[in-house]
């Protein structure tokens, strides 16, 4: 048992908000990068964003904390989370309740601050949590569902936060693309825990996600996925309002990042997404070559476009 000493201290409760898990809220910026008419170098934009961002992270902190208070005794049969704080007592329950409190009201003051459609966003995106956390994750299927739909807010936020309108295809494409990853998430756990016995009593849906209808799942969504980015990339509506349809090419890295995230999800490489995400060196190049590819293709693309054709016409 942890002394007295170390009990809330001011380090386990920073970890208990777990702050390595912030860059997931990455997912806020995407819509300035794709907005029309252009806004990345609009200094009020990114000021927008960046406390959209902020906002999110103080309410996905929020839900790790209501998650690991309800959670706790299951964390302790998990050989990672059981060195969390509350399940390790490091921190205790009555602490965390006060935490959770200062993060949602402190996550939803941010994001007054950037609009009120934003607040909206926030505070769906912390009543998904909750009930996520007090029923919604007890189902199969539905769980992974929720988890998608939260980073759908996400994108959602990011998009009220610079006044744009969310396009259909922002949420379908991360709706597909999260979904994915929520399948992948769950191999990792079915991966790590092993036993069935002990997965059952970590979550109980893992006895229901066999690894060969995750394996099927995740082989399904990533295909969802990629396929809706390329008919997102050539579709006529993004063709006319980036001016080109060069985004198509766009797609190696994404299939690359996919396919690689599945396989070391599905090898059980890491212990979660996250890990992946923070480690993994070929996924991060993959995720760099894409978005620097986007930007480039989405601000230059109807001039490199001009300038392929007149080179052909001159020839």
């Amino acid at each position: 048992m942890p002394d007295a000493v170390a009990a809330n201290s001011p380090l386990q409760l920073v970890r208990l908000a777990r702050p390595g898990h912030w860059i997931k809220n990455g997912i806020v910026v995407v819509p300035i990068l794709f907005a029309r008419p252009v806004r990345t170098d609009d200094p009020s934009a990114w000021l927008a964003v960046a406390l959209a961002t902020l906002a999110f992270c103080l309410a996905s902190s929020f839900g790790y904390v209501v998650n690991d208070l309800a959670d706790r005794a299951g964390d302790r049969l998990h050989p990672d989370k059981r060195n969390r704080p509350l399940a390790a007592g490091l921190v205790s329950p009555g602490a965390a309740i006060i935490e959770a409190v200062v993060l949602a009201l402190a996550g939803l003051g941010v994001a007054l601050a950037v609009n009120p459609i934003t607040l909206y966003a926030v505070a769906a995106f912390g009543l998904l949590h909750v009930g996520y956390t007090g029923w919604l994750k007890h189902h199969v299927l539905v769980d992974v569902i929720c988890i998608a739909l939260g980073f759908v807010l996400r994108a959602a936020g990011g998009a009220v936060a610079i006044a744009v309108s969310v396009s259909p295809w922002l949420i379908i494409c991360t709706f597909t693309l999260c979904l994915f990853m929520g399948f992948c998430k769950r191999r990792n756990e079915a991966a790590t825990l092993g036993d069935p016995v002990d997965a059952a009593n970590h979550r109980a849906t893992l006895v229901l996600y066999s690894p060969e209808l995750l394996t099927h799942l995740i082989t399904l969504s990533a295909a969802v996925a990629i396929i809706s980015y390329l008919i997102y990339a050539s579709h006529p509506l993004t063709v006319e309002r980036f001016g080109t349809i060069y985004l198509l090419y766009t797609l190696p890295p994404v299939i690359y990042g996919v396919a690689r995230f599945a396989m070391l999800s599905i090898a059980g490489r890491y212990s979660g997404p996250n890990e992946i995400i923070l480690r993994d060196r070929p996924f991060q190049i993959a995720v760099l070559l894409w978005v620097a590819s986007a930007v480039i293709l989405i601000n230059c693309g109807p001039a490199i476009q001009a300038w392929v054709g007149s080179h052909y016409q001159a020839r």
